[in-house]
């Protein structure tokens, strides 16, 4: 199945970490295994990244998740995406992560989408209410799980 995340209302390339610090020309990513991937400044107008998940089905007929991208244990997966800065030697250095839970997304929603061959699209708020990027479990209203059916 292919997952479109899109994310919107974006927090700027500037933001100050826990100890006051200023970070400058924040990226965020997709997370996949270990790295991030399809990076995008944190002042683009809108974010977006496609990557495909396999379903397969629990034995109570659940959807579980897998896939390079898809984190955490049998029954709590989720897809990060992560935000960093690139330093002189281009190597991405992570701040912080916002966990988008798999298991939340309405089980029939996720079978139209695996059934029809639709996308299943994630629309994802990445400005918390203090104006930082969004971390953590991301929770609805900040994130709405839809098809794509065009």
């Amino acid at each position: 199945m292919r997952v479109r995340i899109i994310g919107y209302d974006l927090p700027g390339r500037q933001f100050c970490d826990a100890a006051g610090e200023p970070l400058v020309d924040v990226l965020v990513g997709l997370q996949i295994r270990r790295d991030p991937a399809q990076l995008v400044a944190a002042d683009a107008e809108i974010a977006s990244w496609e990557i495909d998940v396999a379903v397969v089905a629990e034995t109570d007929g659940s959807p579980d998740f897998k896939g390079p991208a898809v984190h955490g244990k049998r029954g709590d997966r989720f897809l990060y995406l992560t935000w960093g800065v690139v330093d002189d030697q281009g190597d991405f250095a992570m701040f912080r992560r916002a966990k988008l839970m798999l298991n939340r997304i309405d089980a029939d929603i996720v079978e139209l989408a695996e059934s029809a061959n639709h996308q299943l699209v994630a629309r994802v708020r990445m400005t918390d209410a203090q104006g930082a990027p969004r971390c953590a479990r991301v929770d609805p209203p900040d994130i709405a799980w839809s098809i794509d059916d065009s």
